[in-house]
């Protein structure tokens, strides 16, 4: 089936800004969000294609694709997560994170929804790193170890926050729940305000003893090594999540998240684009006019490239499949390799005296004009 218009699914103009985006689509969430549509299939696809088109518009660079070129212009392979545009393996999963992760810090889904899901009150902060990749690494995949900074349960007190063998009560003034619900009466009628217990900091408990080492936090900063496994074709700006390896929760609340931010090395040899990558080599004079076969930088190694006979400087030569792996789909992206045609700077007499005997002929003549480098690539990738 094919896709709605993005502006049509969030009910915007083309000129819509970025809050009026934002606020569309925060209407639609909490119309077809699964909390509120339990068991409703309809209402899942909704909330996910509602989704799908906010991660779109309101990021600029994919929102002036998407405007250029449509649908197609996104399934260049990439990859939900930040920096990727592809869509591919977009799920429901990759919905609700997204609608978290912009609108699940202000407020708690019991303010939303009337119940359902609770994010516990002492859960832990998630954590945000960033990891750097050479694109061999990018293009491979690769396994990693970070060492990571952060505020992890107190082996003293087992994250509980009392001391050994003490006990605690429960909160007096929200009876455990950690929250508290203030009811007030207006001329709208009447309204409802949830805030966090400030008597027990949302953990719904009281500590009679204080634990020594934590003195009653339940936890204790701490630098910890997570394994993280980067999967072949990512991009800048994409992120892993890896659930609960954030910091620890207070008065053993749940961990928060880990969330492993990409980012790409430069290249001495390549540049990328998207999942292609383009380089430049330099061949001698007579190569370019004779032909031969030189030796070109690959990922991860180097290859052979035959130069045909009269090889202008310029020409853009594709190796299929050479390029970087797709994220969320199978195959590879190409390589693009620019020639270069080198002139000596420096020549003895009898060198001279040779290329002084064929300056004069027809063949050595150049052209009035030619094509440009990026006109050729284009023309190259079809674009």
């Amino acid at each position: 089936m094919d896709k709605r218009d993005y502006y049509e699914v969030l009910g915007i103009d083309k000129s819509a800004g970025e809050g009026e985006v934002k606020k569309a689509y925060r209407q639609k969430a909490m119309k077809f969000h699964p909390d509120r549509n339990p068991g409703d299939s309809e209402a899942e696809s909704k909330f996910k294609e509602a989704t799908e088109a906010y991660e779109v518009l309101k990021d600029p660079q994919k929102r002036q694709t998407y405007d250029q070129f449509g649908h197609a212009g996104l399934s260049q392979g990439g990859g939900f997560g930040g920096g990727g545009f592809g869509f591919e393996g977009f799920d429901m999963a990759d919905a609700l994170r997204s609608f978290m992760r912009d609108f699940g810090g202000g407020f708690g889904f019991e303010d939303m929804f009337g119940g359902g899901r609770h994010r516990p009150n002492n859960r832990g902060r998630d954590q945000q790193v960033r990891i750097k990749l050479s694109l061999e690494e990018i293009a491979s995949g690769v396994k990693k170890k970070i060492r990571v900074k952060q505020l992890v349960k107190c082996s003293e007190c087992n994250g509980y926050g009392s001391a050994p063998g003490s006990s605690k009560n429960t909160c007096p003034q929200c009876k455990g729940a950690g929250q508290v619900r203030r009811i007030t009466r207006s001329l709208f009628g009447q309204m409802v305000n949830v805030t966090t217990c400030d008597m027990c900091r949302g953990a719904g408990q009281i500590i009679a003893t204080p634990c020594p080492v934590c003195h009653g936090d339940g936890r204790i900063s701490d630098r910890t090594t997570v394994s993280v496994d980067i999967p072949a074709g990512v991009s800048e700006g994409n992120y892993i999540p890896i659930e609960g390896r954030g910091e620890a929760g207070q008065q053993g609340g749940p961990p928060g998240d880990l969330i492993v931010v990409v980012e790409e090395k430069d290249h001495d040899d390549f540049t990328r684009q998207d999942s292609h990558i383009v380089c430049q080599v330099s061949v001698s004079f007579l190569v370019a006019a004779l032909g031969g076969t030189i030796e070109i930088p690959v990922i991860g190694g180097t290859s052979t490239l035959d130069i045909p006979s009269g090889t202008q400087t310029g020409k853009v030569f594709k190796l299929r499949g050479k390029g970087i792996p797709y994220l969320r789909r199978s195959g590879r992206g190409d390589q693009m390799i620019q020639v270069q045609v080198w002139t000596p700077k420096r020549l003895n007499e009898n060198e001279k005296k040779i290329l002084q005997q064929l300056q004069n002929s027809d063949s050595f003549k150049p052209p009035k004009s030619s094509k440009s480098f990026f006109s050729k690539l284009r023309e190259t990738l079809g674009v």
